[in-house]
């Protein structure tokens, strides 16, 4: 798979990308975002076939869904209008946002916390270290763990 890299130079001074990749529709290769660029924004939704990375210092915020073939990760958060799904694992070094639901095939870690409206689904396990909230429910397969409360 072909890897793309979102730079400085591809976002403005708000943060929004305005790079040449067509955004709108699905990337076929793997996407990393640079690291210390803040929340990179992107004003429809992100779906990339491989993995979707935001180095150290970077996050990702959609207007509507994130979708990644592989796993998601971001230094910062990760933050979507509706849906986030990820065949694999979804990892933010702070929190993870969405609208509707968050979807991951192995695991969903965030650092200060995880919030979606319509429910949280985990084929294995969800681990927070400070709380999980969902608007309608929390459902996981094995287990659910959080270090203050649910």
């Amino acid at each position: 798979m072909k890897n793309f890299v979102i730079t400085k130079s591809d976002i403005d001074k708000n943060g929004w990308y305005i790079g040449d990749l067509n955004t709108s529709e699905q990337i076929v290769g793997h996407l990393a975002i640079e690291p210390s660029l803040g929340h990179v924004r992107f004003k429809s939704s992100l779906r990339v076939k491989g993995s979707l990375l935001a180095e150290a210092g970077s996050g990702i915020k959609a207007d509507e869904g994130i979708e990644a073939g592989w796993g998601i990760k971001a230094g910062l958060g990760i933050e979507a209008g509706e849906g986030i799904k990820a065949d694999w694992g979804i990892k933010a070094g702070e929190g993870i946002e969405a609208g509707s639901g968050i979807e991951a095939g192995t695991g969903i870690k965030a650092g200060w916390g995880i919030k979606a409206g319509s429910g949280i689904e985990a084929g294995s396990r969800i681990k927070a270290g400070l709380g999980i909230e969902a608007g309608s429910g929390i459902e996981a397969g094995w287990g659910i763990e959080a270090g203050l409360g649910i």
